[in-house]
């Protein structure tokens, strides 16, 4: 990217001096359409009547803006409120009136996004209504023939060119001055960049405004201008958050906000003390669809939360995100779309360029208005954005870019193994060869998915790696819940956590996190002489019989001095070596189930005389390790070695207790 000469009249974040006002120019002030907005009640005590706000704004921070109506007094305070943010906001003064109208400066600062309008004289408040402002940076870019939406990108008060601009389907780049034309149908609803590396976008609360919403019909030219800010993010750290299932259920709200915000915080603050940028990057299912409605917990619920992150939050559409009253993929995905953005487009932090893709189809069968429908989807890409993801690629003439793909349900499904403990992968998307193909030309691919609740890495194809994030919320927080382990583990056995990837240039390492611990508590070791799961030790209200049914190669006792080491980051660039005596030990990867989960998970529910729920029970995984001692009571040492050279060890004492507290 770099500047270009083009200036324009003022500088800033705020916007531009020229004037524009709903789609058409304007010169002078800005004013109200009839097409309004009126959430402003008759009778109130302000006095104020026939108050008309226009549900879309195209203006220029600091121009002057005339709202019709009755009863305004020079003085009076308009707050402009955040609609995704509610601590942010935005005040000006009424400066004139007439008998029908009111006049006042829109605030210097203020970015494009939607607002409702408070108005408030002594002490007294009124909601004025909602309206979606769009900041705009000059108003005479000509029209192109065939060409629908139309702006600027700019830095500073200048144009920014090579800027990669998309509606979703089409794609183009701006110009010397920084113009963009597009030939929109506007099927999508959106105009997005793809903002570049060194730059930054203003955000709403943590949510970067890289798009602005498009209002009106196809044949209407819209006009669409983008604030770019200055940084160095050459060096910077992604945190990816997969799967939070906030649901307002098993003190999810308590866990989140006591367990893991501080977690993540502290490591976004530790990054940012040394001065290296930090952003999250979640990866779907923020919420839960079966509890929007019976619940009350939602995507506008979320907000909140991912607010009190101290970083920029990308999101990335889950299966869980979707409205379940629709059973449609689109229907059900507006809910999202109004209040997130784009279901995918892309970005570029330094060197890196970041692809986030929608791979849901919500089917929703039985869905209707007031019914919450099966849920049910297909995991596959539209056909309309792969073609879009080829002309975003096509665009990035240096192969040698890493790529990072963010998506929600996995490519590869989570590996098995052969009769010599190699792993065996297999796709899992429907149309995984095409996204492959599609990513055929870069040489260094990463795949970033949630989804499953557990971790695994796949590296099938040359140059792409996919690596599976366990979860958040762990097994949907049941495991912490009050009353339950105090543990938060995931299905495999994972501790809940979330990925950290670290950048410089275009370099890339990553580790996963376990909440509540240190980045290098990255295995477990059981002693299998110890494990043995029975009704009578680990869920006494319950029988045998169905304790039996959960406890799979744990029901019977083990005497065989084995240990089982849970390596939950591991992949086949790692090292593993136990040894006895200073004596090396044979180790053999397996594919089976992790022990603490099932009595965190299976065995509590069975213990308040409930059914585990099928999809949440203990997951077999393959980044198992076993070796087996000559002894019961000899003390192992085990090294973990990562594929970045950083170790992780433990002197592992035997006998070693076996709880739902073991670390």
């Amino acid at each position: 990217m770099k500047h270009t000469r083009r200036k324009f009249v003022k500088t800033g974040i705020g916007g531009f001096a020229s004037i524009t006002t709903l789609n058409i120019p304007f010169f002078g002030l800005i004013a109200c359409s009839s097409d309004s907005n009126n959430d402003v009640p008759p009778n109130n005590g302000l006095g104020i009547i026939g108050v008309s706000v226009p549900p879309v704004i195209n203006a220029s921070a600091g121009s002057e803006f005339i709202l019709n109506g009755k009863g305004f007094k020079v003085g009076d305070q308009i707050e402009w409120i955040s609609t995704l943010d509610g601590s942010k906001k935005f005040t000006t003064a009424i400066g004139s009136t007439t008998e029908t109208s009111a006049t006042f400066v829109l605030p210097n600062e203020i970015p494009s996004g939607g607002y409702r309008l408070v108005l408030s004289r002594s002490g007294e408040t009124l909601a004025l209504g909602s309206v979606q402002l769009n900041i705009v940076a000059e108003s005479d870019i000509p029209d192109i023939e065939g060409m629908t939406i139309k702006g600027i990108v700019f830095s500073n008060g200048v144009g920014v060119a090579g800027v990669v601009v998309s509606d979703g389907h089409e794609v183009a780049t701006t110009d010397e001055d920084g113009i963009y034309y597009l030939p929109s149908n506007k099927a999508s609803g959106f105009v997005f960049i793809s903002v570049p590396g060194n730059y930054e976008v203003p955000a709403n609360g943590n949510a970067p405004q890289f798009f602005k919403r498009l209002t009106t019909s196809t044949g209407t030219v819209e006009q669409h201008d983008f604030s770019l800010i200055e940084t160095n993010n050459a060096e910077h750290v992604v945190l990816t958050m997969a799967d939070w299932h906030l649901a307002n259920r098993n003190n999810d709200l308590e866990q989140f906000q006591n367990m893991v915000l501080p977690d993540v915080n502290a490591m976004i603050d530790s990054y940012t003390a040394g001065g290296k940028k930090v952003y999250v990057l979640t990866l779907g299912d923020m919420t839960w669809d079966l509890y929007w409605y019976s619940n009350g917990f939602g995507l506008n619920d979320y907000i909140p939360y991912m607010n009190q992150l101290h970083s920029p939050v990308f999101n990335v559409i889950g299966n869980h995100d979707y409205d379940p009253y629709f059973a449609n993929d689109r229907l059900a995905e507006d809910r999202y779309r109004n209040i997130l953005g784009p279901t995918y487009y892309s970005f570029n932090l330094g060197q890196i360029h970041y692809v986030v893709l929608d791979d849901v189809e919500y089917l929703n069968s039985g869905g209707s208005q007031g019914t919450v429908g099966s849920r049910n989807y297909r995991e596959r890409l539209a056909t309309e954005q792969l073609e879009w993801l080829k002309k975003d690629l096509a665009l990035i003439t240096d192969k040698s870019t890493p790529i990072v793909i963010a998506t929600h349900t996995p490519v590869y499904s989570n590996p098995s193994l052969d009769g010599s403990g190699n792993q065996i992968n297999s796709y899992k998307l429907d149309n995984a060869p095409e996204l492959m193909a599609s990513l055929q030309e870069f040489s260094t691919v990463h795949i970033l998915t949630g989804h499953t609740h557990i971790n695994y890495t796949v590296e099938e194809e040359l140059g792409v790696m996919e690596h599976n994030t366990a979860a958040i919320c762990a097994t949907w927080w049941w495991t912490g819940r009050e009353g339950y382990a105090g543990n938060h583990i995931c299905k495999d056995g994972s501790p809940g956590g979330y990925g950290i990837w670290e950048i410089n240039g275009n370099q890339m390492q990553w580790q996963y996190k376990s909440i509540g611990f240190d980045t290098d508590y990255q295995f477990r070791a059981y002693d299998l002489n110890m494990v043995h799961i029975t009704a009578a030790e680990f869920a006494p209200n319950a029988s045998e019989e169905d304790m039996a049914q959960y406890a799979g190669p744990y029901a019977q006792p083990n005497s065989n001095n084995e240990v089982l080491i849970n390596i939950w980051g591991y992949d086949d660039q790692w090292q593993i070596e136990v040894s006895e005596n200073g004596q090396p030990l044979d180790i053999s990867r397996v594919k089976t189930l992790d022990p603490l989960h099932i009595i965190s998970y299976e065995a509590k529910r069975l213990n308040v005389g409930a059914q585990p729920t099928g999809s949440f029970t203990t997951n077999e995984t393959a980044h198992l390790f076993k070796v087996q001692a000559s002894a019961p009571n000899s003390t192992l040492e085990i090294k973990v070695t990562d594929r970045f050279g950083r170790v992780y060890t433990e002197s592992m004492e035997r006998p070693k207790a076996f709880s739902t507290a073991i670390i």
